[in-house]
């Protein structure tokens, strides 16, 4: 598959391929269980990024056992193996290491036909792009970090994260998608080039269509920006074009590096606005359209729109 495809996909007979991705971060929250169900459903987007149904997963784990009680680490796996469990996917084992720092993840293997996977390539002139959660976790996420999520705000962004894209991608393999990304650690902006990059053309977000979390450009303002952010525009500068009108502000939101972030799906236009519907009614009321397609160099466009 391409450079910074979301998964490998490896073809085992004319009708079964396996597909295959593996991740695991330090916690973004303080609760083990909550921690738990992040790093799971983020380790488990690869899958559904390509269309692929998860079956089998194996823990990745890094915990302090002489500094923490054994107590948050079996928080931290039941979490994750409920989130397995949500996904329809087993867990069948996995490999812990002793380090001052706790981190988690999986290894995740999944199955799809061979010719009918998506992946970031596929993205086409004419398609619309939608976007099936709200960003700015980087940034709430700092902000949670320094006690000033009030909890209901707190609450939000958990349920945010810790949502599997489970009825994302098999929406998008029904109604047809053409392409397809997470948005993960390269924040929206970054996983966007990629794509106009892997399907060599050029991407065009609008941005007063893209849904972003309630009280994010509060605490950006703030300046609760994570280092990542900023690495993320600098590495992309040349590659984008950015309306004088826009906010500078939202433009960073949309370099933020996001965990567990939603899909960005490439998708005939004819088909798009029915995909946003289904999901909304499946409970994802933040899914919109926030892009389009077109012909042209490997860039993106931020517009005014």
């Amino acid at each position: 598959m391409e450079s910074a495809a979301d998964a490998g996909v490896f073809r085992i007979s004319d009708s079964l391929a396996i597909v295959q991705s593996l991740d695991f971060f330090t916690p973004v929250v303080d609760d083990p269980y909550d921690f738990g169900q992040i790093a799971a459903a983020n380790s488990l987007s690869d899958i559904y990024a390509v269309g692929a149904r998860p079956v089998t997963a194996m823990n990745i784990v890094c915990f302090p056992v002489k500094e923490q009680p054994k107590e948050v680490l079996k928080q931290i796996l039941l979490g994750g193996v409920d989130k397995i469990h949500e996904a329809g996917a087993l867990l069948i084992g996995g490999h812990s290491v002793e380090d001052k720092e706790p981190k988690y993840g999986l290894s995740v293997t999944g199955v799809v036909h061979p010719e009918r996977f998506l992946s970031n390539s596929g993205a086409k002139a004419g398609d619309l792009l939608i976007l099936t959660k709200p960003i700015g976790t980087g940034i709430l996420t700092t902000a949670l970090k320094a006690g000033l999520l009030r909890d209901e705000a707190k609450k939000s962004l958990i349920n945010i994260m810790k949502t599997l894209n489970k009825d994302a991608s098999r929406l998008m393999m029904e109604f047809g998608a053409s392409g397809a990304t997470d948005i993960t650690g390269f924040g929206l902006a970054g996983h966007a080039l990629e794509m106009a990059t892997a399907s060599k053309c050029t991407i065009s977000l609008f941005a007063n269509k893209v849904p972003v979390i309630e009280g994010t450009l509060e605490f950006l303002k703030m300046g609760f920006i994570p280092e990542g952010d900023y690495s993320n525009r600098q590495f992309c500068k040349d590659s984008f074009i950015i309306d004088k009108q826009v906010n500078d502000d939202l433009v960073t939101v949309f370099f933020d590096a996001q965990t567990s972030g939603g899909l960005l799906i490439s998708i005939a236009p004819e088909r798009a606005k029915d995909l946003v519907d289904a999901l909304h009614e499946l409970g994802h009321k933040e899914t919109a359209i926030v892009g389009e397609v077109t012909e042209g160099k490997a860039q993106v466009n931020i517009k005014a729109i």
